[in-house]
């Protein structure tokens, strides 16, 4: 969980602005705002219970707070992506949208006002204009209003506050407590030990916050390291199977089948070759990502732009 953002943008202070190509992201939560604009693939989300697909070209807006997960469809997908901290939009704390979807609730015309908005921000963020601060934070303000006042909202009470930090904190120690702990024999009743709760209660946790349950989310955190290790290359089968923390070669092998309809060994020979190799490739535990540096996202932002038909 600490590694949530991986790539950090102190340019302007409470607001990122950057582009992202990902494969996949395991559940994760921050304390920014998250706009996301699908440029290229399709961008599969889950947030708790809800399971939705952000087809190219449409929105979703997260909440500071919010667990949520993402995968891509089928090729990787490139999004844009504005992150802004409450603490820096007076009055704005506590302020959670219901819905992540924003074309139910915008016209196409507000719809492409945001889209617009976001590409002229983007600029403004990499060319870095006389107070392009002011310029960049005068525009979020403008979108955060725009959407906190189409999509419906609520403002919690600082008890629902409180107990949302309640929950996230204990996500964030069930997170780090397989992140230490998926290598070797791992069960869900030691972390019920270690928080003094029932195994039915954090059976349930688990299954309403992750949309899966425990033996589930480690398995998936033993596959994202085989298929690092993988890449990284020089290593035997049996070696990543047994520092993944799979026991067992058969359901190894089983598991990469079942998810990627091939061998281990098949994915060996064709890990290496990752589209864009000119990003730089974050592959983690949590997730498989490209990040790009200021002129590659100038060269993206010209091509996106042009598409878009704006700037």
């Amino acid at each position: 969980m600490n590694e949530v953002e991986i790539i950090q943008h102190p340019l302007i202070e409470g607001l990122s602005l950057f582009f992202d190509t990902l494969d996949y992201r395991t559940p994760h939560m921050h304390q920014e705002w998250e706009l996301v604009w699908v440029l290229e693939g399709a961008l599969s989300v889950r947030c708790g219970q809800i399971h939705s697909v952000v087809e190219p070209g449409e929105l979703a807006l997260f909440n500071p707070g919010q667990p949520h997960e993402f995968h891509k469809v089928e090729d990787s997908c490139t999004f844009l992506c504005l992150q802004a901290s409450p603490r820096s939009f007076p009055g704005m704390d506590r302020m959670l949208a219901e819905s992540a979807a924003l074309r139910p609730f915008l016209s196409e015309q507000e719809l492409d006002r945001v889209r617009g908005t976001l590409l002229s921000m983007m600029q403004d963020y990499l060319e870095q204009p006389a107070c392009y601060e002011l310029l960049c934070m005068g525009k979020a303000c403008l979108l955060l209003h725009l959407l906190l006042t189409r999509l419906p909202c609520h403002r919690m009470t600082a008890a629902e506050a409180a107990e949302v930090d309640r929950r996230n904190t204990r996500l964030t120690r069930l997170l780090a407590f397989v992140d230490e702990n998926y290598m070797h024999k791992i069960r869900l009743s030691d972390f019920a030990e270690q928080e003094g709760r029932s195994m039915s209660y954090l059976s349930h946790f688990v299954k309403e916050t992750l949309n899966q349950s425990f033996q589930e989310y480690v398995n998936t955190v033993r596959f994202n390291c085989a298929c690092k290790l993988i890449a990284a290359g020089d290593r035997k089968m049996l070696d990543v199977c047994l520092e993944s923390g799979f026991s067992d070669y058969r359901y190894f092998s089983k598991t990469f089948r079942q998810r990627l309809n091939m061998t281990p060994e098949e994915y060996s020979r064709q890990t290496g070759t990752p589209a864009l190799n000119a990003a730089k490739v974050h592959h983690s535990l949590h997730s498989l990502e490209r990040f790009y540096s200021r002129e590659q996202s100038l060269e993206l932002l010209r091509r996106f732009a042009g598409k878009a038909g704006a700037i």
